[in-house]
C-alpha cells in the first residue's frame, strides 16, 4: 500500500512518500538535495524506537538493519535543517531516498520519494564538482577542479592560466556563470583564465552542451555554473577557514567564509582568499617567472522567503600572474633553439618576484536580484549586474617604457534581465525571459604599442523560452528556444599594408574613415542574428537507470579577438591575426547519456556527435621578427568541423571500504574542408582511482590515482621554415608534433577530528601529485614548446569548521 505523510522542518513543509510491506526488516537509501540532486554527506538518522543512529556516508547512503516489523519513528536531520520526525512502516528492502530541500530560496522541504531529475537541463546530464572536491583545490583554480570530470580538460598557458575545455571546445564556446551572472572577463583570449575564486562556490555544475538556454545561446562547448553555498533559514552563525601549503611553488593560500543567518530569512556572507606562490618547478629545473599572487573577496546580503527575495552581491578578484620568461626570446635563431631545446633557454634561481612578462587582472562584479511569487502567474525574477574587467599585460621593454604595460584593456558590461517561471499544470512548466546587455571596451592608446583589441560598443538583446513536460512518472520532455541579436560599433586602426593585403580595401571601402600615414582608421559595425534551440528527453527505467537524449542547435557570433586581432599578444607570446569576414558559427550536437547510479556497480556512458559550420580556429603559420623579438604568428580561419567522442565513468564498490573508479575520454576532431585533423584536440585519457573509506574512524579517506594521457596521434601539420641570417640557412620549426604519452601517479589522504566539545571539526588532508617526479609535456599547454610541466608537489590542506 502507499503511504503519504508530511513533516515540518525549520525550513518549511515537506512531504514523505514511501512503499511499505511487512516481510523484510531493513531500511536503506540515499539522502539527496532535492534542489540540485546532489548527494548529502553527514546527514543523521535516528531510530527513536531503539535509539540506533546512522549517518549518510560520502555517497549520501544510509542503512538500518535488524529491524522488527511494525511502525518506526525516524528523526532526519542535516546541518542546514532542524531535526524532523517521520513515522513509517518497515518496507521490504526497497530503497527509500530522503530528498531534503533546504535551500533558502524554496524555504526548504524534506521529502521521501522515488524520482528526481536535473534542474538546469532535464535532457542533459549534469556533471557536478562537489564542495568537498572544491575545497581540495582551494589553492588552485576553477579549471583545476573541473579537470576531475570526464570530458573536461583545460587549455593552459603555463601552470597558472587554466582555461576550461569541454569535449574539445573552449574560450567563447564555454559560458561560465557565477552566482547567476554570465562572466564577461575577456574570455575570448586563450590565455585569459576565468576571473573566479572557486572558494565562493558551494558546487560547480558542468553541462556538456548548449541546452541551458536560460544562460546563453552560444555555449557551443557547454556551460559551467558556479553556485553559491546554501544558506539556512534559522538563527545561526557559522563559517570555515581553509589553509593550504604546497612544496612546488613554495607557497599556499588561506580562504575564510563566515555566514550569519536569521529565522526571518535575513542573511549575510563575507568571504576572502589570498594565494601566493613563487616560481614553480619542473622535475629538473625552475620555471622562471611563473609565480602568482591572487587576492579575492566577496560579500552577499539578502532576505529570502518562499514568496519573495532580495539579494545584493559584490565580488572582487585580483590576480598577478607571471608568464614563463623563456617564452619571450630574441631573434629567429633563438626561437628555433628554444623550440628544439630540451629545457628552457632562461633558467634563474627561485624567487617570489613576478617580473616580465606578466598579467595583472582585476575584476569587479556587482549584482542586485529579486524575485516575487505571484498567485496564478508564477515566480517573477529580475536582476541587474555590472562587471568591470581591467587587464594589464607587461612585456620586456627598455628605457622609459620599462614599467609601462604593453596591453591596457578596460571592459565594462551592464546587463538587465527579467524571467518568469510558471507551472501551466502539474506536468508542464515553462520559463521565459528577456535580457539586454551593453558592453564597452577601451584599449588605452598610451601604451605605445599597436592595440590588439580595438575600442568598441556592443549591444545584445535576448529572449528565450523553455518548457519541461512530464509525460508520465518516468518520461520527461524538454523543449527550448532562444534568439540573440548582437550589434557592434567599432573604431580600429589597421596598417595600410595589412588592410590591402587582406583585400579589405575592396571588400569594405565603406568602413574607411580617415588615413593617418601608414594607418587607416576604420569604423566596422557588424551585427549578428543568432537563433538557438534544444529538444530532449529523460527516461527513468528504475533501479537507478536513466537515459538522457538531447539535440541542441547553437549559434555563436565571432568574438572581438577573432574579428579584429592584429598584433602581438604579449601574454600569449605570439602575434595574432583575426578576420573581418567571419560569420556566426552554427552548431548541431546530438548527445546520449545512459547512467546507472545505484548498486555496487555504477556507470555513465556519454557518446556525442557534433557538427559545426563556420568553425573558427587559430593556428601557427610562421615566425615574424618584431622590435621586441621573434614571435610565432597565429592566424584565425573559418572552416567546417566535425567532432565525435565519448566519456565513460565507472564506479565499483569492491567492499564496504574499497571503491574503484574509472574515467575515459576521447574526442575525434576533423577539419572537413581541408580533410585534416583539428588542432588542439585533447588526447585520449584515462583516470583510475582506488579509494579506501572508513567513515567511523575520523572519516578516513585514502585515494591512489593513476592518470594516463596518450600521445595525440591526430594533428595538422603546421610546421614552417624560417631563415636564419646568422647561418644563411632555412630551418624547419616543428610546432605541430605532440609530446609523448605520459603517466602520473598521485596519492591523497584525509581525516576529520572534532574539537572544542562541539560539532566543530578540523579536516586535515595531504595530496602528493606527480609522485614519481615524471618529466612530461601537456599537448594542451601552450608553453610546451619551451618547458616541461610541473614536477612533484606535496600539498597540505587544513580546514576548520566553526
Amino acid at each position: 500500500m502507499r503511504l503519504n505523510f508530511c513533516i515540518r522542518c525549520m525550513l518549511g513543509l515537506a512531504c514523505v512518500q514511501g512503499y511499505a510491506q511487512t516481510c523484510d526488516y531493513s531500511i536503506s537509501g540515499r539522502i539527496i538535495d532535492r534542489h540540485d540532486d546532489s548527494l548529502l554527506t553527514g546527514a543523521t538518522l535516528v531510530l527513536l524506537n531503539t535509539g540506533e543512529t546512522v549517518y549518510s556516508d560520502l555517497d549520501g547512503i544510509y542503512e538500518f538493519t535488524g529491524l522488527c516489523e511494525g511502525t518506526l519513528n525516524i528523526r532526519v536531520s542535516h546541518p542546514l535543517c532542524e531535526p524532523s520526525n517521520v513515522t513509517i512502516s518497515v518496507p521490504s528492502n526497497v530503497p527509500i531516498d530522503f530528498y531534503l530541500e533546504h535551500h533558502y530560496e524554496e524555504l526548504g522541504q524534506v521529502t521521501v520519494t522515488g524520482n528526481a531529475y536535473a534542474t538546469q537541463s532535464e535532457s542533459l546530464l549534469e556533471n557536478r564538482v562537489k564542495l568537498s572536491t572544491l575545497e581540495q583545490f582551494a589553492a588552485g583554480s576553477i579549471g583545476d577542479a573541473l579537470n576531475t570530470l570526464s570530458g573536461v580538460s583545460s587549455l593552459n598557458t603555463g601552470n597558472t592560466v587554466v582555461k576550461p575545455m569541454i569535449n574539445g571546445l573552449h574560450s567563447s564556446r564555454v559560458t561560465i556563470i557565477q552566482n547567476g551572472v554570465r562572466m564577461q572577463d575577456q574570455e575570448w583570449g586563450a590565455e585569459h583564465a576565468p576571473n573566479i575564486d572557486l572558494n565562493t562556490a558551494g558546487q560547480v555544475i558542468v553541462l556538456k552542451g548548449a541546452s541551458a538556454l536560460q544562460y546563453s545561446g552560444d555555449a557551443i562547448g557547454g556551460v559551467v555554473i558556479s553556485e553559491p553555498p546554501r544558506v539556512p533559514v534559522k538563527d545561526s552563525l557559522f563559517g570555515k577557514v581553509i589553509l593550504n601549503g604546497a612544496t612546488n611553488g613554495r607557497g599556499g593560500s588561506i580562504t575564510s567564509t563566515i555566514t550569519k543567518t536569521y529565522k526571518s530569512g535575513l542573511y549575510a556572507t563575507l568571504q576572502g582568499t589570498v594565494k601566493r606562490f613563487g616560481d614553480f618547478e619542473a622535475p629538473d629545473y625552475v620555471l622562471s617567472n611563473t609565480g602568482v599572487f591572487e587576492r579575492d573577496g566577496s560579500i552577499r546580503i539578502g532576505i529570502k522567503d518562499f514568496d519573495y527575495g532580495l539579494e545584493g552581491y559584490y565580488s572582487y578578484f585580483r590576480n598577478d600572474i607571471g608568464i614563463l620568461r623563456a617564452s619571450h626570446i630574441g631573434g629567429a635563431q633563438d626561437q628555433v633553439a628554444a623550440i628544439n631545446s630540451q629545457q628552457p633557454l632562461i633558467i634563474e634561481d627561485f624567487t617570489y618576484d613576478i617580473g616580465v612578462p606578466r598579467q595583472e587582472v582585476t575584476h569587479h562584479l556587482a549584482q542586485v536580484s529579486a524575485f516575487k511569487r505571484i498567485e496564478n502567474l508564477g515566480k517573477v525574477s529580475a536582476s541587474y549586474n555590472y562587471q568591470f574587467n581591467r587587464r594589464f599585460e607587461y612585456d620586456i621593454r627598455r628605457g622609459d617604457d620599462a614599467e609601462k604595460p604593453a596591453v591596457d584593456l578596460e571592459l565594462s558590461t551592464h546587463q538587465i534581465s527579467v524571467d518568469l517561471e510558471s507551472d501551466l499544470s502539474e506536468r508542464v512548466s515553462v520559463k521565459t525571459g528577456v535580457a539586454f546587455n551593453y558592453q564597452n571596451n577601451f584599449a588605452n592608446p598610451e601604451t605605445g604599442v599597436r592595440r590588439l583589441i580595438p575600442d568598441y560598443d556592443q549591444y545584445r538583446w535576448s529572449v528565450f523560452g523553455i518548457s519541461d513536460i512530464e509525460l508520465n512518472s518516468n518520461l520527461f520532455l524538454e523543449l527550448g528556444a532562444r534568439f540573440d541579436y548582437t550589434t557592434m560599433d567599432v573604431l580600429k586602426f589597421y596598417r595600410t599594408s595589412f588592410w590591402e593585403l587582406r583585400g579589405y580595401d575592396e571588400l569594405f571601402p565603406e568602413l574607411e574613415v580617415e588615413t593617418f600615414g601608414n594607418q587607416i582608421l576604420t569604423n566596422p559595425k557588424p551585427d549578428f542574428a543568432n537563433a538557438s534551440a534544444t529538444a530532449g528527453l529523460n527516461y527513468q527505467f528504475g533501479n537507478g537507470l536513466i537515459l538522457y537524449g538531447n539535440y541542441s542547435l547553437a549559434t555563436r557570433a565571432p568574438n572581438p579577438s577573432e574579428l579584429f586581432s592584429e598584433g602581438l599578444h604579449h601574454s600569449a607570446s605570439r602575434i595574432e591575426l583575426g578576420d573581418l569576414k567571419f560569420s556566426s558559427e552554427i552548431s548541431n550536437k546530438f548527445a546520449v547519456t545512459l547512467q546507472k547510479n545505484e548498486g555496487i556497480f555504477q556507470f555513465t556512458l556519454n557518446p556525442f556527435v557534433h557538427f559545426i559550420d563556420n568553425f573558427i580556429l587559430i593556428e601557427p603559420t610562421r615566425v615574424e621578427q618584431t622590435i621586441r623579438g621573434n614571435f610565432q604568428v597565429w592566424e584565425y580561419r573559418q572552416t567546417e568541423a566535425n567532432l565525435l567522442g565519448v566519456d565513460v565513468d565507472l564506479r565499483t564498490e569492491i567492499t564496504d571500504q574499497f571503491t574503484l573508479t574509472n574515467q575515459f575520454s576521447y574526442v575525434w576532431g576533423q577539419d572537413t574542408t581541408l580533410d585534416i585533423p583539428l588542432i588542439n584536440m585533447p588526447p585520449p585519457s584515462m583516470v583510475n582511482a582506488l579509494e579506501y573509506n572508513v567513515p567511523k574512524f575520523h572519516g578516513l579517506n585514502l585515494k591512489l590515482q593513476s592518470d594516463y594521457f596518450w600521445k595525440q596521434s591526430r594533428f595538422p601539420d603546421n610546421n614552417f621554415e624560417v631563415f636564419l641570417a646568422e647561418t644563411e640557412t632555412n630551418e624547419l620549426v616543428d610546432v605541430s608534433t605532440p609530446p609523448d604519452a605520459y603517466h602520473l601517479i598521485s596519492f591523497m589522504a584525509q581525516m576529520e577530528f572534532p574539537f572544542n566539545n562541539s560539532n566543530n571539526k578540523i579536516t586535515v588532508g595531504c595530496v602528493v601529485s606527480n609522485m614519481f617526479n615524471t618529466s612530461y609535456r601537456n599537448y594542451l599547454n601552450r608553453l610546451r614548446y619551451y618547458a616541461d610541466d610541473l614536477g612533484r608537489n606535496v600539498g597540505l590542506n587544513i580546514k576548520v569548521n566553526f
